[in-house]
């Protein structure tokens, strides 16, 4: 999905978050309770046709915003508007009806999230049947498109999950997530448990159902040349905060945030990145102020006693912090420590997307996958 394909239209949105905020309790009475901060606080919003990338360290709280989006978690505050329609409080029938249909998820690991004991086909009509479509025949008519369009014959419909290999598994979810027609697709690491081969053909698939299907796609990863090659837009987030969201080559060449900055710098060679000193903080009790303050080159007094709200520093550019820009991909900033040395992205991503990817065809199978 180059960029000369990305078609995010800029319409009104398919999906927006207001002040999105999921807590988790942890045990403990009174003043002593303790309550994990999973989510705190997140504003974004997705257009139709666009990939918005959801970036960030372990623990950050990527999964459970789109778990949160999705309604598989109950908000604890903010909204979610989806299709024009406010789903944040939806349960029921109306749960089904407004989000199961019109927004799907693709899981990490294809091999944990397709029930074994259940065929393919089984699997694929499941959602159709709980949503009441059509006859047994339109149904298997409906699987069978399916199949083909994510490059799976329909000779496979009578197999299990276990007889395939991890590159047609992670189709199959593909597939169970497209089979209700929906206008948003949550994919979580969708690729990070297949082999890096696989990885790219799954990438490209993605790519032609979006341009042929208008899908919109919120795309969680730590793989940042994967997100870059992959997104119209990305929002980097660390400790349950969204600290900047902007065009996705915007944000790897001209970060706002210091934040954004350590994580673009770890595309340059070694000595050249960009590290913050200290550990990560625990959820449970995130610093005041910016939440990476402690971690920050050019954290001052200010950042420890105000949080800074995300706002609009440049057009289609929004970030939370009271410096923006200050530090730069060179390292140009006090404080900044030459060795790279405890982050999560030390190493290299794990996929290295190329400038023009091979298109992986709707019927297309590599070896790997017949």
């Amino acid at each position: 999905m180059s960029a000369d394909h990305r078609d995010g239209t800029g319409d009104e949105p398919v999906l927006r978050a207001h002040e999105l905020t999921k807590h988790f309790p942890m045990g403990g009475f009174g003043r002593s309770r303790k309550v994990l901060r999973a989510v705190d606080g997140v504003s974004l919003e997705i257009g139709r046709g666009e990939t918005l990338g959801l970036v960030g360290e372990s623990g950050s709280g990527k999964t459970t915003v789109g778990r949160t989006l999705i309604r598989l978690y109950r908000p604890t505050s903010g909204t979610v508007e989806f299709e024009g329609r406010d789903i944040t409080a939806s349960s029921g029938s109306r749960l089904r009806h407004d989000v199961r249909r019109r927004m799907s998820m693709v899981f990490q690991n294809p091999s944990t999230s397709l029930n074994p004991y259940l065929r393919l086909e089984d699997t694929l009509t499941e959602p159709l049947v709980v949503h009441g479509f059509g006859n047994t025949a339109l149904r298997r008519d409906r699987v069978a498109r399916m199949l083909e369009m994510v490059g799976l014959d329909m000779s496979m419909a009578q197999r299990y999950p276990q007889e395939l290999s991890g590159g047609q598994r992670q189709r199959i979810g593909i597939a169970r997530a497209l089979i209700t027609d929906p206008s948003l697709i949550i994919a979580d690491e969708p690729t990070a448990s297949l082999d890096v081969s696989v990885q790219a053909q799954i990438v490209n698939l993605l790519g032609d159902l979006q341009r042929e299907l208008g899908l919109a796609y919120l795309f969680i990863t730590h793989d940042l040349a994967l997100v870059r090659h992959i997104s119209h837009r990305v929002a980097v987030m660390y400790l349950g905060r969204l600290m900047e969201v902007s065009p996705a080559e915007s944000l790897f060449t001209e970060p706002l945030h210091p934040y954004s900055a350590v994580l673009a710098s770890m595309h340059q060679e070694r000595e050249h990145r960009i590290v913050p000193s200290g550990e990560i903080p625990s959820p449970m009790s995130p610093p005041s102020g910016c939440v990476f303050r402690t971690r920050c080159p050019i954290a001052r007094e200010r950042c420890a006693s105000e949080a800074p709200a995300l706002r609009e520093a440049a057009p289609g550019r929004s970030v939370a912090c009271h410096y923006p820009g200050e530090l730069r991909l060179d390292g140009s900033a006090s404080g900044v420590r030459p060795e790279p040395v405890g982050l999560t992205f030390t190493d290299a991503p794990s996929v290295s997307a190329p400038s023009h990817p091979v298109s992986v065809g709707p019927v297309s199978r590599t070896s790997e996958e017949k």
